[in-house]
């Protein structure tokens, strides 16, 4: 039985295409996200419009019921003593009830038409957020797919399946922290800076307007906005990779980023305490720890919403010992489910290092993460 040859050229171009359509569909997603999120944006300023509007009828709405009473017993009291009132001054009473009728009629159809309009801007929102959140996981599923039809595709593995798995997950892995950041950048940064244009056309209105006084008052606070975001730069840029690990060591970068941390998070408490020796340790055990230690407190602050968290560094000549602890929510770990990309890749991490790590958890009680790696002689 003659075995056919299998043709690589025919499999790459049909990999190229792929790639080429993949990322024509990627591009359409993308378009028809921002387009959403435009229209969102579009009728969520028309939604407060709307309410403010809604509430200014209701108090008008208010005060013509109160005329409207006052006008209706005028016109009652008229009526039973009409030999007492001329005919110009009964019109009078009866005009003027019959007309602010009218308007607390309209202003009531008004309202109507607007809270009829409010519903139906709220339910279209609600869709709109839900066909951005199904675009941004379809956008991440296809980005997967990309990298992947962009790998290394004709190396043959002896255990191809796990392989493959496992590359998946580290892809995966990757979107998940790419979309954290897009979603940081958008709500930090990019949101301050947006906010900063705004500022500075109404510092030149506010100049024209009311003079250099409250227009140097305006240029303080816009000052106090681009350091803000000055700042959320910077802590994003370290969230990536602190520079300070390269110069400094593991013992002193944790402390400042703990520090910078809680600063951040303010509603949190982070106590940090170093045991036994301080000294530099391998580039790949300084980063890898480091790494681990940040999932441990991002997942503390992040999922548990722990509001109190201990880290305690020991190290000596042969070991390295790290308890990260926290006063979250807690979960149960007897229940089986998919670990996440965090775990997972805190595990892989400490097998590198030939180490150990241990998660203890319970609900309402809080989790300690127990870190033991080995140091090289």
């Amino acid at each position: 039985m003659k075995i056919k040859k299998i043709n690589m050229k025919s499999i790459d171009e049909i990999r190229e295409k792929m790639i080429e359509t993949v990322t024509s569909s990627k591009t359409d997603i993308f378009q028809i996200e921002e387009q959403c999120r435009q229209d969102y944006d579009s009728m969520r300023n028309e939604l407060q419009a709307i309410k403010h509007m809604v509430e200014k009828l209701s108090g008008e709405g208010d005060s013509l019921e109160e005329q409207v009473r006052q006008a209706r017993s005028r016109l009652s009291e008229v009526s039973m003593n009409i030999k007492h009132y001329s005919e110009g001054e009964v019109r009078e009473a009866y005009e003027k009830a019959h007309q602010l009728q009218m308007d607390l009629t309209i202003n009531w159809q008004y309202k109507k038409q607007l809270l009829d309009k409010r519903d139906d801007l709220e339910r279209r929102l609600l869709a709109l957020d839900d066909t951005i959140d199904r675009a941004e996981h379809l956008i991440s599923q296809i980005s997967v797919v990309m990298n992947y039809l962009m790998s290394e595709m004709g190396v043959a593995l002896e255990d191809a399946k796990a392989k493959q798995d496992f590359g998946l997950k580290i892809i995966e892995a990757q979107e998940e922290e790419r979309k954290r950041m897009s979603r940081e950048i958008h709500d930090g940064p990019a949101q301050m800076l947006a906010n900063v244009i705004m500022r500075s056309d109404l510092i030149e209105r506010v100049y024209r307007e009311s003079g250099p006084e409250d227009a140097f008052s305006e240029i303080h606070s816009f000052k106090k906005m681009v350091r803000s975001a000055l700042y959320e730069v910077r802590r994003i840029i370290y969230d990536l990779r602190p520079m300070a690990l390269d110069d400094l060591g593991l013992v002193p970068t944790l402390r400042k980023y703990l520090l910078t941390i809680e600063e951040y998070h303010n509603h949190s408490k982070i106590h940090f305490v170093n045991i036994g020796l301080e000294h530099r340790l391998p580039a790949k055990y300084e980063v890898a720890l480091f790494r681990m230690i940040q999932e441990s407190v991002q997942n503390a602050l992040k999922h548990a919403n722990a509001c109190e968290i201990k880290v305690k560094l020991e190290m000596t000549q042969t070991s390295i010992t790290v308890l990260i602890k926290d006063n979250g929510a807690g979960f149960d770990t007897s229940q089986k489910k998919p670990e996440s990309f965090g775990i997972m890749g805190m595990k892989e991490r400490v097998d590198l290092l030939d180490g150990e790590i241990m998660i203890e958890s319970k609900i309402g009680k809080g989790t300690a993460v127990t870190i033991h790696v080995p140091l090289p002689e």
